[in-house]
């Protein structure tokens, strides 16, 4: 490197932008993580004040992904995972879930968030049999992110594609349909689309994410579960459908509370 010249990191650094909150950094908060800052735990703070549950919620979507990712690699043999909307990471990422299951597993996380990518070298980790690899993309661009993903996947093969909590930052609800139609069509049949994003279902949420959308940092948009079903148009949705995530299969002979985030698995045939 020019002497002069910042590193990757100092770039990545230099765009970090501490004084307005940021989704993924208040959702570490949440999860206990330490990835944040304060603009972020004033507005976590804020926004628990509003929706006691939030803390709740954040914590019922780790453990659905982590039920749903060991359920694909598990029971449906699927050894390559595209996780788009990354976020920081926090405890039982998709790679150690999958491999878990399967070490020979590959997978793909994308996010273009600057303090994700300055942490990318702690999701870089793999078994040796298997492949965890890092693409900075924009969810908006779909083509790009299945370009670089598919140096790494082989899109001849299943894919287990993951938008997990992402979509609502997608403003336009047309658009963001189009986005899951287009990354849906690359994937060959044999696959799987799995999916999750917080609910309109609750008052307290709503007037809480009002409160965070007047902060400064990016909208996300909480939409009814009915429109969520059209993420799923054309493929084969897994029982239970779409529901609350801690109502998705849930260990046998516990009594899960549900949640405001609902989700699903859906088999591309």
């Amino acid at each position: 490197m020019p002497e002069g010249h910042p590193t990757p990191d100092q770039e990545a650094l230099s765009k970090i932008d501490t004084t307005v909150p940021h989704s993924a950094r208040i959702w570490n908060y949440w999860m206990g993580g330490k990835d944040n800052y304060e603009v972020d735990r004033i507005a976590g703070d804020a926004y628990r004040e509003i929706a006691p549950n939030i803390e709740t919620m954040a914590r019922a979507s780790r453990v659905y992904l982590i039920r749903t990712v060991t359920f694909v690699a598990r029971e449906c043999g699927i050894r390559q995972f595209l996780d788009i909307g990354t976020g920081l990471p926090t405890y039982d990422n998709t790679h150690q879930v999958a491999q878990k299951v399967a070490p020979e597993s590959r997978i793909v996380y994308v996010d273009n968030d600057p303090l994700v990518l300055r942490h990318a070298q702690a999701l870089l980790t793999s078994t040796p049999e298997g492949v965890t690899d890092y693409v900075d993309a924009d969810l908006h661009d779909p083509e790009a992110i299945l370009e670089h993903a598919g140096k790494i996947l082989d899109f001849d093969k299943p894919v287990a594609l993951m938008l997990m909590g992402i979509l609502g930052h997608v403003q336009d609800y047309e658009e963001a349909k189009d986005i899951v139609r287009r990354l849906q069509a690359a994937l060959p049949p044999g696959s799987y689309f799995v999916h999750y994003d917080s609910t309109d279902t609750d008052a307290e949420l709503k007037r809480a994410q009002d409160g965070y959308d007047d902060t400064g940092a990016v909208p996300y948009v909480l939409r009814s579960p009915r429109q969520l079903t059209a993420y799923y148009e054309g493929l084969e949705l897994l029982d239970p459908g779409i529901v609350s995530c801690p109502l998705w299969r849930p260990e046998p002979g516990t009594s899960p509370e549900p949640t405001d985030v609902y989700g699903g698995v859906a088999y591309k045939p």
